[in-house]
Parts: C-alpha cells; structure tokens; sequence
C-alpha cells in the first residue's frame, strides 16, 4: 500500500507558517488529507486485486466447416467417454481455459468499462494534490515565500522579544518589575504556607525565604543591554521591511486567485462526477469480437470493485462539497472585507500606545490573516510599530550605555571656564545627564528629536545650552526652570524652522549665539520672533547669510551692549536699525562686504569697540566722524582692502587699540602716531616701506606688529617706547638690528625672523624679559650672540 506520507511534499511548509493559516486553511487540509486517503486506498485496491471477472453468456460457436464438405469430418470438440463411477459436472460448459479467461478479463476491462469506473481512484488522488498545491502554493513561490518567511522570522522576534511585553507593561502604568512584585506579594501567604510545611526548610528563616524570590523575579524582568540592542535591531528590520512589503499586493492577489483556482476545481469536479457516478455497476455487459480467440462474443463481467467505488465516490463527493463550501466562504471572507488595509485602532485602545500606524497592502493582508490565528500576535508586534515604543526603547539603551560615571569621565572646563558635558550623535538625551548636579555647561551635537525633560531642574549649576543642528523640545516644566537659570544658548541650525520656538521666552538669557545658513529668499526677509521677552540679553551674535539687521534685534536694543553679525561675504545691505541701538558698546560686522563705513555707526556714542574685519573697505575717508564716540577705544580695520591712512585719524585720541593688518597700505602718516593712548597697534600684512620717527612719541605702546612688510630700516625712535612687550618685525627687509634695543627692558617677545640680519647685537642681554622662547629668530642667528646672553635667554 502507498504510504501518504510520499505526498507530504505537496502540501508541506514550514511549521512557523501555521499562523497563516486561517481555519478554513486547516479545516481544508485535512479534507484533503481524507480525500487523499480515499484516493490512495482506491488505487490500492485497484493494483492489489482483480479489476473484473467475465463469463461467456451463450453457447460456443464451434467449427462447423467439417461437416460442410471440409477434410475433416471430426467435431471441434470430441466428447469425452463418461468413466463409470464418476458424477457428472452440471452447467455451462465453456471448454475455455485460465490463459483465454484473462485475455477475455483483459479485454472487457479495457473495451467495456467505462472509463470512470477504471479511473476513479486516480481522478480522486490528482484532484486532491492539486487541491494541495493550490493551497499552499503562495507558501512556495519564490516572490512571495521569501516575503512570508521574512515576515514569519520578525514575527517570531517581536513576540518573544522582552521589550514588548516591558513595552506593554509601561504603558499600563506598571514596570515587569513591579508586576513580579505585586504577584509575589499576592502570592507570599501560599509560598510562606508551603515553607512550613516543607519538612527540609523548617529551619529557614520565615522572612527570608519569600524576599530571596522577589529579587530572583525583579532581576529577571529587567531588560538587559544585550536584549536592548536585539530590540534596538529589530525596530529596523521591521521599518525596513514595511517598506518593502507596503509597496505592493503580491501575496493578497496570489491567495485570491489560488482560491478561485479552488472554486474552479471544486464546481468541475462536481459537475462531471455527478453525472459519472452512475457509470460504476457491479454487472458490466462485454461485446468484444474475439471468437477467433474464444469461441465466443458475448460476456457479463462482474466489476469486483463497484460496489466499493460507488460508496468511495459518494464520499469522495461530499467531502468536495464541504471542501467547496469552505472556498465559497473564503472567497466571500476575502472580498467582503477590506484586506487591503489593517487598523491597529483596538490595538491603540487597549495599550494607550496611540501612534502606531495603520498598514496597507500584503502587510495588510498578512496581518488579516494571522488575526484568524491569534490576535495576540498582531497586538505585540504592533509594539515595534509604534515610534513613542522604539524613543522608549533608545532611551532605555541609552541609559545603560551612558552611566552617570561614564559621564562624568567626559567633563572638560570650556573656553568660558565652566565644567562642560558634550555628546555627539547620539539618538537621544541619557536621563543620566541629570545625575551629574555639578554640571554648568551642557552641548548637545547631532542629535534628533531631543525632548528636554522636567528632570533637567536637578542641574542646579546649569547655565549654559548648546545646540548644534538639534531640533529640541522642551517639557513644560524644564523650560521653567530654563527660564530662571539658562544665560547662555547656543543654536547652530541648517533651517530656521530648526529655531527652538521657546527660546524666546527665556527671560534670564544674557547671551544668545545663532549660527547658520539661510536660503536666498529667506535671507531676504527673515523674520525672527520678538526678542521682547528676553530682558536680559546683552549679547546678541548671528553668523549668517542676512540681506539686513533682523528687527529681532532692535526689540532689545534698551539692554543689548554688544552685537555680532557674521555674514559669510553675503552682503548687508540695511544697517539702518543700527542708529536704534543707543546702548552698544561692542560691535562686530565681519565679513559683511561692506565697502565703507556705514553713516548709521556714527550715532552709537556708547560705542567702544568696533570689528569691521573681512569687508570689502578700501578707503576710510569716514574715519574722521569716529571723533564724536568719545568712548571708543578698540578699532579693527584689519583683513580689508585699505590702501593708506587718513591724516583725520588723528582726532581719534581715545583709542587704545587699532588695528590695520591684511590691507594694502603703503605709506604711514606721521598723524598716526598722535594718537599717544594707543597700546597696541597692528600694521603687518601690508606694504609699508617706511616707519616715521614720530613712532617714538607713543609712551604707552606695549604692542606694536609691523612684520611681513617691505620696511627697510627701523628708527631709533622706536626703542623710545619702553613699555613695549611684543615687537614684531619679522619678515621684512631689515639687515641691521640697533644695539639701541637694549632699552627696551619690558621686551618679552620679540619676532625678527624671515630679515637679512647677519648678526644680532650683544645689547639683547639688557632686555631681562626677554627669554629663548619668546625669541623669534633663525637659529644660526642667535648662536652670534655672546654665549652667556644664550645661556641667560635659555634660562627660565
């Protein structure tokens, strides 16, 4: 007998597969498995035993030809002589043997059965594997098994992950922990009752055997690093692979249509077996011309196994009819109902998570399917769906990869000497941050959807905010407290959407930096919300792309002392919201493109310092209006295109600080150094071929850089100023360095590389200041020098 089991191939899929099938599926498969024995059985039958049994239904027809005038006069047959004492056999003597009754077996199977009743078993049997192979051929097709199996494998992950049931337990408002705790507590009186009763624990302890189990419980619902970064992976195997499946309707059009197939089969099957049933009788009647072989042509046959088909057939027929109903249904199941699309809606209920989204498609499909299954499987994978689930699950791995230790190993003293912490792309803000309560200064780079908790309140000490290329919200409570200590923050952004919108209510904020680019259109017209709120703000500094002053900062021009603008070389153009700011003392328009002094600088009469730096200037005719700030002290001029000094420069007596370098001067008017408050002046990086001895008048001067230049020589004059600290001469013309140096005995740094100096004079030894570091000078150069000046230079 043929085992079933040999056609396990057309049916079998892999165990996991089960979940896609509905019960339909199943109740279907084992109507084919029953089907499948009928046919098996049929065809046993048929193989094993005889088909049919004939017999000749008249007398023989003998040859008669003898008696017709033939050679021979003898009968066909010559009767035998009857032996006294033997019984004669009464009936229909045939006179056939065994070899003619099989060829006339043979030939009224063949000729006289209807093909039904041959056939009927293997009809039974290719019906029933097609039957099979359209159920589970969308489990085998390569465009959709790989999808299933992909699908199954995540599937499997998902439910058996400990982050989804931490997950739903967090949003019920209780931790796995807690949930252990409580039914270990509910649980305590049987685990006490057992204790005592146990004959082996008498001894213990009451009380410590009931909390040894807590803990032993507690621990294992914590969710470890490990099981966090499996989670972590599987959130991206599942967006990716939504992707993948959202695209397309492969496996919803693939079960349609093998269900139709179904549907198909079923009414064909019907149809020609109801009307072929009758076919199977257990007498068949044989006409075959084979008296030249037997004598006869007329025979009723017995069909051995008709009476066992026929009832095989009633039942093969029913179970079709089931078989049928069950894909009529399907079919009904699979167009009634919306497949194409999946709601997570009575998921969202019950677990409060709200932002898992709605599917559509074969993952749609899929879903629909595993519904009929167990719902179950659908509610926890719904789990790494939900974006609020994976920040939970980020921020829960960021916690155990960011302890406060490892934090606090990070701390660096910033350029404004307060104790910084910097993180750098990370995927979100460890709550760990918050245990560091000495904490001043807090940088935040590359990192998206950053939520600042209530908890930031602990940093007590706290008081400045970085935020490069972060798009950070705020919780209501932490922005309170920002409000209170927050004086400085730090926003580099790509977009100015990116702006933070509660920055501007932090009322206590003293400093505000906004670097970043912006299109031209925006450039334009930026409009930056009301500064108003910002009592506080004194320092205003914005490197940009701006077309003119945003009015952002004239709302705060009563209490802004200092204002920035670095423009990138992008033009600016309005400078007229400048005159509003009474109250500047610092200014600083650097790279603006500017190619003159604006009029609108002139009204500033709190100004004291003033950066015009990487500007387009060339003549600063204006110079002489800076006579009415009589507070002026600092003006850089430098890394312009400026190509000689005005004479009027010499109205500018309250300057301490000035600085010329990176232009194009050429000549300096002796009026320069009439400015006798200077302390510090900068000329190098120009082309300037003569110092004017009228340098000697500025006693204050304590810097003085006239390097990489053309000048030639340098007066004597020069070493009159003997409170200069740092000379720099470096990088000119010079063959010749005056012995008259020695004067200058405050001289601590001294640069006179890149000249033509053959020697260096000995008078080098009276600058004590002066040491081997602080001189800038060729190395063949300085061994001219007398050997105990060297030894003096290199000792601290």
């Amino acid at each position: 007998m043929i085992p079933v089991t040999e056609f396990r191939q057309f049916s079998e899929q892999q165990p996991a597969f089960r979940v896609l099938k509905p019960w339909w599926d199943v109740f279907t498969d084992y109507l084919s498995v029953v089907m499948l024995m009928i046919g098996v059985f049929g065809c046993t039958l048929q193989v094993m035993q005889g088909k049919i049994i004939c017999l000749p239904r008249v007398q023989p027809i003998h040859n008669v030809s003898a008696y017709n005038g033939s050679n021979s006069n003898m009968p066909l047959t010559t009767p035998k002589p009857i032996t006294p004492g033997t019984v004669e056999m009464k009936g229909l003597k045939t006179d056939l043997d065994l070899q003619q009754y099989s060829f006339i077996n043979q030939m009224c199977y063949e000729r006289a059965l209807h093909w039904y009743a041959k056939y009927f078993p293997y009809l039974v049997l290719i019906h029933t594997l097609i039957f099979m192979l359209c159920s589970n051929f969308w489990f085998k097709f390569p465009g959709s098994s790989s999808k299933i199996e992909h699908f199954i494998s995540i599937l499997g992950k998902c439910f058996d992950s400990p982050w989804t049931t931490r997950a739903l337990c967090k949003v019920s408002g209780e931790e796995p922990e807690e949930k252990d705790n409580r039914k270990n507590n509910l649980n305590k009186p049987n685990i006490i009752q057992s204790t005592l009763e146990s004959p082996l624990v008498k001894t213990q302890s009451l009380k410590s055997i009931p909390e040894k189990f807590i803990v032993d419980k507690a621990a294992a619902g914590a969710l470890d690093k490990k099981e966090g970064e499996q989670a972590k992976a599987l959130f991206e195997k599942v967006k990716k692979f939504r992707i993948h499946v959202e695209e397309g309707d492969l496996l919803y059009v693939m079960y349609v249509r093998q269900t139709i197939l179904k549907v198909l089969k079923f009414l064909f099957i019907i149809g020609y077996n109801s009307a072929l049933v009758s076919e199977v009788r257990f007498t068949v009647e044989c006409n075959v011309d084979i008296q030249d072989m037997t004598g006869y042509n007329h025979f009723s046959c017995n069909h051995t196994m008709a009476h066992l088909f026929s009832k095989l057939s009633f039942c093969y027929l029913c179970f079709v009819g089931v078989y049928g109903l069950t894909c009529l249904y399907t079919l009904y199941w699979l167009f009634y109902r919306s497949l194409k699309e999946y709601s997570f809606e009575y998921v969202r209920l019950e677990t409060g998570i709200n932002d898992i989204p709605d599917v559509k498609n074969d993952f749609a499909f899929m879903f629909h399917m595993i519904d009929q299954y167990d719902p179950l499987y659908s509610k926890r994978f719904a789990v790494f769906l939900s974006e609020a689930s994976e920040n939970k699950l980020k921020q829960l791995n960021l916690n155990n990869e960011w302890t406060a230790e490892k934090l606090r190993q990070r701390l660096i003293t910033n350029a404004s000497n307060r104790l910084e912490l910097q993180l750098f792309m990370l995927s979100g803000l460890p709550d760990t941050i918050f245990e560091i309560t000495e904490l001043q200064s807090l940088k935040l780079e590359i990192i998206n959807n950053v939520m600042i908790p209530a908890t930031i309140a602990q940093l007590d000490n706290l008081q400045e905010l970085s935020l490069c290329q972060c798009s950070a919200k705020i919780h209501s409570a932490a922005l309170a407290f920002l409000k209170e200590n927050l004086k400085i923050l730090r926003v580099k952004f790509d977009d100015i959407r990116e702006l933070p919108p509660w920055m501007y209510g932090l009322r206590n904020l003293e400093e505000l930096y906004l670097i970043g680019s912006l299109s031209p259109d925006v450039s334009k017209n930026i409009t930056l919300d009301s500064f108003r709120e910002l009592k506080s703000l004194k320092h205003l500094f914005i490197k940009s792309n701006l077309s003119k002053i945003p009015q952002g900062a004239v709302d705060v021009s009563a209490h802004l002392q200092k204002l920035c603008i670095h423009n990138d070389g992008s033009k600016l153009v309005m400078l007229n919201n400048l005159k509003k700011m009474v109250n500047l003392t610092e200014l600083e328009l650097i790279h603006c493109d500017l190619d003159h002094i604006h009029h609108s600088i002139f009204s500033l009469l709190a100004l004291e310092e003033l950066n015009l730096k990487e500007n387009n200037l060339k003549s600063i005719q204006e110079i002489v209006s800076f006579q009415h700030l009589r507070k002026l002290t600092i003006l850089k001029l430098w890394y312009n295109s400026i190509t000689h000094i005005p004479v009027e420069i010499k109205k500018l007596t309250s300057l301490e600080r000035l600085y010329f370098s990176h232009n194009k001067i050429e000549v300096l008017p002796s009026q320069l150094f009439l400015c006798h408050k200077l302390r510090y002046l900068d000329l190098s990086y120009n082309d300037i071929r003569f110092i004017p001895p009228e340098i000697g008048v500025m006693q204050s001067l304590q810097y003085f850089s006239i390097s990489c230049n053309k000048v030639e020589s340098v007066p004597d004059e020069l070493y009159f100023c003997k409170k200069l600290i740092t000379l720099k001469i470096g990088k000119n013309n010079l063959c010749s360095l005056s012995p008259k140096i020695g004067n200058l005995v405050y001289l601590s740094y001294l640069d006179i590389k890149g000249n033509h100096f053959e020697t260096l004079p000995a008078e080098l030894g009276d600058c004590r200041a002066l040491k081997k570091n602080g001189l800038i000078v060729e190395d063949i150069l300085f061994e001219t020098l007398p050997f105990d000046i060297r030894e003096q230079m290199k000792s601290e």
